[in-house]
């Protein structure tokens, strides 16, 4: 295939359509200004809802980031795909993506004015966007990050960290969490309470008979006892060693 069918459209204004979303149990059309007019946006777009590196990385990675990226000046980040509103309301659920605004381009519309609107239909797909990011300003594109033209669903340039790159080269990353649980433990509360002071998200794994069990967390942390916290892949400890981290 040719590295020509897509075009770069940097220094040119985005698309004008109609999106039609659905909020609150409303149909409400939402407008190319509506997203973009007077504000500095990030878009990625990716071929489906649910799919795996859509769902795996793509989505998160811009989830995770989006309040560094607000701090260097973004106003929104938007995820657009080719599927409809209702799937995109699900996805956006199942992914508990509240950074990301996701948006149905249902027709397409979008995607074909930007040039990027792709025949998929050998997986069953139909017409599908291709997989880019771009960074929008007051309606017109600054910058875009579009995969290479080859076989498959490449993933090497659209990614959050690329963009947040190009925007702020010593723009760092937020620090993540893991901390195992158990329901009604004291000790838990106060570590977590702790990490939202201190700014850090966390992922909460609740420790039980079933699923993952004491014999899992005897694994990972080599301690049967909660909380034990993890920041940054790191192994950190209980809720005093956490104590103990922050005061450092």
């Amino acid at each position: 295939m040719s590295s020509s069918r897509f075009v770069n459209r940097e220094g040119q204004a985005v698309p004008q359509v109609i999106f039609h979303t659905r909020q609150n149990n409303e149909w409400v059309d939402v407008s190319t200004d509506d997203i973009f007019k007077g504000k500095t946006v990030v878009l990625f777009a990716l071929p489906g809802a649910f799919t795996p590196t859509c769902s795996s990385t793509h989505l998160p990675g811009y989830n995770e980031l989006a309040p560094v990226f607000k701090a260097n000046g973004v106003d929104e980040i938007v995820c657009l795909s080719v599927n409809d509103t209702f799937v995109m309301n699900e996805w956006a659920k199942d992914q508990e993506a509240d950074q990301v605004r996701l948006l149905p381009d249902g027709n397409g519309d979008f995607s074909e004015g930007m040039g990027l609107l792709v025949d998929k239909e050998g997986l069953g797909f139909g017409k599908r966007s291709w997989r880019y990011s771009m960074l929008v300003k007051d309606g017109v594109i600054e910058k875009m990050f579009i995969e290479p033209d080859i076989d498959g669903d490449p993933f090497e340039v659209s990614d959050a960290e690329t963009m947040l790159n190009y925007i702020n080269p010593n723009a760092k990353a937020p620090s993540v969490a893991t901390i195992f649980t158990k329901e009604g433990c004291p000790f838990c509360a106060k570590a977590k309470a702790l990490l939202t002071d201190k700014g850090v998200g966390y992922e909460e794994i609740m420790v039980s008979n079933h699923g993952v069990t004491s014999r899992t967390l005897r694994a990972v942390a080599n301690a049967s006892t909660v909380p034990q916290v993890f920041i940054d892949g790191q192994y950190i400890g209980d809720s005093e060693a956490l104590e103990a981290f922050f005061t450092k």
